[in-house]
């Protein structure tokens, strides 16, 4: 059985990540998808324009429940891809920051390979993950694949 560490959040250059991890697996192999909400969003509380605590508490939980619900729309849609190849898959949602996260996933999982997309170019619009830095990449005890980001 082979086990493979996916880490994406749904963007373009992470579905280009997802497709590749999911033609990696055969029969009875595990994917193991992680998304990380950077911890930025933990302090996200709207204190410029709310004004009293519990109005902040209301809109914390709203950020949450939003991160979680775009979080659950990219886990079903890999999912669903994961078992049509008759492998299985587990998710894991981090609140951290990207690259602790991501070793901290890879000491705990121990997988054979690591499956990311490679930072979106500067004129792509949207989110640009901060995960494949230097530090990061001499910490990796276990093979990645970056896969680059497509021409869209």
């Amino acid at each position: 059985m082979q086990r493979i560490l996916l880490a994406s959040h749904g963007t373009t250059g992470s579905r280009a990540a997802e497709i590749v991890a999911v033609n990696h697996l055969q029969p009875g192999d595990q994917l193991i998808h992680l998304q990380v909400v950077p911890d930025f969003w933990d302090g996200m509380q709207g204190d410029d324009w709310l004004n009293n605590s519990s109005t902040r508490d209301v809109f914390a939980v709203y950020v949450e429940n939003s991160l979680e619900t775009e979080a659950k729309v990219t886990f079903d849609r890999v999912a669903a891809m994961v078992a049509k190849r008759s492998a299985m898959c587990e998710t894991r949602l981090v609140y951290d920051k990207p690259v602790q996260a991501l070793l901290k996933a890879v000491a705990d999982v121990v997988p054979d390979l690591v499956i990311t997309g490679a930072p979106r170019p500067k004129y792509a619009e949207g989110q640009n993950s901060k995960m494949l830095t230097e530090a990061m990449l001499r910490a990796m005890v276990v093979p990645l694949l970056v896969i680059p980001y497509p021409n869209v």
